[in-house]
């Protein structure tokens, strides 16, 4: 997993601000088959905004975990909304520019 200076993570920061949700954390949770759909949208864009509709108590350790099991970084959580970043290993398709 990458480390972040503070630099990139302003600059990341400010990306997501204009990002909509693409995906929403409903009733069945952190399922499997939400846990592929996360890895498979992180894969192709490398920032991701998630939205709590469920589990808004449980959004720190889900988070957490939605993390782990994606192999990504929580950029930032406001709200009932988190960022995840995993940088794209194929440096002509990065969206991210650091």
């Amino acid at each position: 997993m990458i480390e972040l200076t503070n630099r990139q993570l302003r600059t990341i920061k400010a990306m997501a601000q204009r990002l909509d949700p693409m995906l929403r954390i409903g009733r069945n949770g952190l399922s499997s088959a939400f846990l592929k759909s996360a890895d498979e949208t992180l894969a192709h864009h490398e920032l991701v905004k998630i939205k709590f509709d469920e589990f808004k108590e449980q959004k720190k350790e889900l988070a957490a975990q939605l993390a782990t099991a994606t192999s990504s970084l929580v950029v930032m959580r406001v709200g009932h909304v988190v960022v995840l970043y995993r940088q794209q290993p194929d440096v002509a398709r990065r969206v991210v520019k650091l």
